[in-house]
């Protein structure tokens, strides 16, 4: 058996070798050559899985150690008969941290304390909800936003131009499809509060870019359209800009590992279905409070430190975020 493992992939060196071959690649460089002959995959989202990577190889089994899967052609997958696993919630709380990094920035940049904010939380899967959580904890009103779960469940949540109407905040932890792409548009910005502030760690395109950077309002991105190419005006336009890290915590990035190996060793019977890297203890869950979040997360996630660095080399993207030092959950 052979598989083709992104080498940005963390503690994953060794896991596999005694039972496949192994051939480690960059995300970037993984082509249809590559593999050809290859039976499984491990990917980030720099490898784009579809027809013209995977048609003609013998590939039958993907693992991505992401929690998104756009850069997955899935109904092409499906008519191969190649399965597809994710690492779904494995960085939830590395993203919760950023959020809340840029929290306490814009409730001190105004001067202000989180009571007197509405929160809009679009999206309240994995990542959401743990929002929505803290973010009640923490005094903030928080609107929920999640038509899938709406169906679903029925409940307190509310249509998208309702809190674009009435959030003082918007947090973005949406998948990219369809019914996503550019879902806070152009018109949606117009509609919201003339203070708002946009906060995306989901995805590049859930947000017209080009129309938030035009518009009054701030905006924290973690997530660019077009990236690793960005817009330099766009960058420099931003309240808060990091090179899609918001999830790069160790906690995160060993779930994500543990997750792809799991799945991998399920599909193929290997003896690994367990297996976790035990360099990295897991996160104690605690609900911090206001007061001490504030005091600490810049020692954790100093995202006014990652913006200025961001800022000053943004052809670096790439080399940021692949080079970044994982930080530490501490909630």
């Amino acid at each position: 058996m052979k598989i083709i493992i992104d080498s940005a992939i963390p503690y994953i060196r060794g896991v596999v070798e005694p039972y496949a071959e192994v051939i480690y690649c960059s995300g970037a460089t993984i082509d249809s050559e590559v593999v050809r002959d290859a039976d499984a995959l491990v990917v980030r989202t720099r490898t784009k899985c579809c027809r013209e990577l995977l048609e003609g190889s013998k590939v039958q089994f993907i693992a991505t150690a992401t929690i998104g899967r756009d850069h997955i052609d899935e109904a092409y997958c499906r008519e191969a008969g190649i399965a597809v696993a994710s690492a779904a919630g494995c960085n939830a709380r590395g993203v919760l941290q950023w959020v809340a990094a840029a929290l306490k920035h814009i409730v001190e940049s105004d001067g202000k304390r989180p009571e007197d904010y509405t929160l809009g939380v679009v999206g309240v899967g994995n990542v959401g909800s743990l929002v929505v959580e803290y973010a009640r904890h923490w005094g903030f009103r928080v609107l929920m936003c999640d038509p899938p779960r709406h169906e679903r469940e029925g409940g307190e949540f509310y249509p998208i131009d309702h809190i674009v109407r009435e959030a003082d905040i918007i947090t973005l932890h949406t998948p990219l499809d369809p019914t996503t792409h550019h879902l806070i548009s152009r018109e949606r910005i117009e509609a919201m509060r003339p203070n708002a502030v946009i906060l995306n760690a989901s995805r590049g395109a859930v947000v017209d870019n080009r129309a938030v950077a035009e518009s009054r309002h701030r905006y924290a991105f973690d997530v660019w359209e077009d990236e690793p190419h960005l817009n330099t005006e766009i960058l420099q336009r931003a309240m808060l800009a990091t090179p899609h890290i918001a999830g790069y915590s160790q906690q995160g990035k060993a779930n994500a590992t543990s997750m792809s190996i799991n799945a991998l060793a399920q599909h193929f019977g290997l003896p690994l279905s367990e297996w976790r890297p035990q360099e990295v203890m897991p996160t104690t869950p605690r609900l911090i409070g206001w007061e001490e979040m504030c005091a600490t997360i810049a020692d954790y996630c100093d995202i006014v430190a990652e913006t200025e660095m961001l800022r000053s080399a943004p052809e670096s993207f790439e080399t940021l975020r692949n080079e970044y030092r994982y930080r530490e959950e501490y909630f």
